[in-house]
Formats: C-alpha cells, sequence, structure tokens
C-alpha cells in the first residue's frame, strides 16, 4: 500500500468516500482552527478545499443554492412579501 501523508487524492474516491472525507473536514474545522499548528490549519485547509472542489464537480447538478440566500432571491422575496400586505 502506498504511503499518502496528504491523504488519498479526491478524484480517487468513491462517491461514498468523498461525502464522508467532506462531512468529516467540516467536523474537524473549527477545532483545528482553534488548536492545531498553523502547519496542521494549512494541510487541513488544503484537504478540504481539494475534496470540496471534487465534491462540486460531480454534484454540480444537485447542488443549487437556496433563492433567498442570493440576493435576487431575497429581492424577490421581499417584493412578493411587500404586495401580500398590500
Amino acid at each position: 500500500m502506498k504511503h499518502r501523508p496528504e491523504g488519498v487524492p479526491p478524484g480517487e474516491l468513491s462517491d461514498e468516500d468523498l461525502v464522508r472525507e467532506v462531512e468529516h473536514l467540516h467536523e474537524t474545522r473549527h477545532e483545528t482552527f482553534l488548536h492545531g499548528t498553523r502547519d496542521a490549519f494549512d494541510t487541513h485547509t488544503s484537504r478540504m478545499l481539494s475534496l470540496e472542489y471534487e465534491y462540486l464537480r460531480r454534484f454540480a447538478r444537485a447542488l443549487a443554492p437556496d433563492p433567498l440566500r442570493t440576493r435576487a432571491g431575497s429581492r424577490r422575496a421581499a417584493v412578493a412579501a411587500g404586495r401580500a400586505s398590500s
């Protein structure tokens, strides 16, 4: 087995493993930020970004922003609410 201190390349992970890895990194992010060394934080950041970019590449169609989290969607909701109260 090849030693990979940086982890398995994201492109080589199954979909299930990729999802699990992203979830785990998100769970450990705050602890690494607060209590890890600079090197640990940099390594965590690099791994997190590489996994997230792979996740976005694979699941782009399933990932759509909530319309209320965009400026245009919030404006439409505000206008609609204004009409409803008139």
